[in-house]
């Protein structure tokens, strides 16, 4: 990897965590396209989820008085179905399909509510969200868009939502690593990663813009966020559908 590579690598690390640290979502979106536009999709599924697992976890940690602890562990019973499907499959996309994944996913945001009435706090709703965002996760390396549909409708405050929502993808993030390196290990014994003093800068990096961007969430209002959120991942989304376009 070039030094260019990793100085963007770094600066994308940064930026996402700070979108992310606001929103609880999109900065991975981000992230994950400057990953798979640099790496092979698998290095970039396994950096981006090394990333996104810190980022998360830093931002679990900040929030940790607000997590929803039983929405968690109810999302968990159903990644752990998700897992074994995707281990049975043994499916992996190219990096054609990672694209139209991403442009599509942040898409779900504009579902109706006549159409599919989501509330995770509703009975059995955080199992189908687990079973479903472990899954589109793990494919495509970000399901953010798709975990907001299960929060916005909530009554929760904004706080409990990434809070919520950043502990579970933690989960999320440890299984696509998981996915994506043991094939690789088994079949070569060496995974095409980026150098570990890449991962030495983007730690501290991602724990900053999760701290700033935390700082913003603090003075938004419950309505803008929600607002904000979905233009946002709209907006992203229609980039990658039309990245995935020329591809094809």
């Amino acid at each position: 990897m070039s030094w260019v590579s990793g100085l963007i690598i770094l600066f994308a690390t940064l930026v996402t965590a700070f979108i992310s640290g606001i929103f609880g979502m999109a900065g991975g979106l981000i992230l994950m396209g400057v990953l798979t536009a640099i790496l092979p999709v698998a290095s970039a599924m396994i950096v981006h989820g090394a990333i996104q697992m810190i980022s998360n976890g830093w931002r679990a940690w900040l929030l940790r008085g607000h997590i929803d602890w039983t929405i968690f562990a109810r999302y968990a019973a159903g990644s752990f179905g998700a897992v074994l499907l995707l281990v049975l499959l043994a499916w992996r996309p190219d990096k054609t399909i990672v694209y139209l994944l991403l442009g599509l996913t942040p898409l779900m945001v504009w579902v109706p509510r006549t159409v599919v009435d989501l509330d995770i706090q509703k009975r059995g709703q955080a199992e189908v969200a687990g079973f479903i965002v472990q899954a589109l996760n793990t494919l495509a390396g970000v399901a953010g868009p798709l975990l907001d549909l299960f929060f916005v409708r909530t009554d929760m405050t904004r706080q409990t939502i990434v809070g919520t929502k950043a502990v579970t993808q933690v989960l999320a993030h440890l299984v696509k690593i998981a996915f994506w390196s043991l094939p690789v290990l088994a079949a070569t014994g060496n995974i095409d990663i980026p150098p570990l003093w890449l991962f030495a800068l983007a730690i501290p990096l991602s724990m900053s813009g999760t701290w700033l961007g935390g700082l913003v969430l603090e003075q938004m209002s419950d309505v803008n966020f929600k607002r904000w959120m979905r233009w946002l991942v709209t907006g992203i989304g229609l980039v990658y559908l039309a990245r995935a376009a020329g591809l094809l």
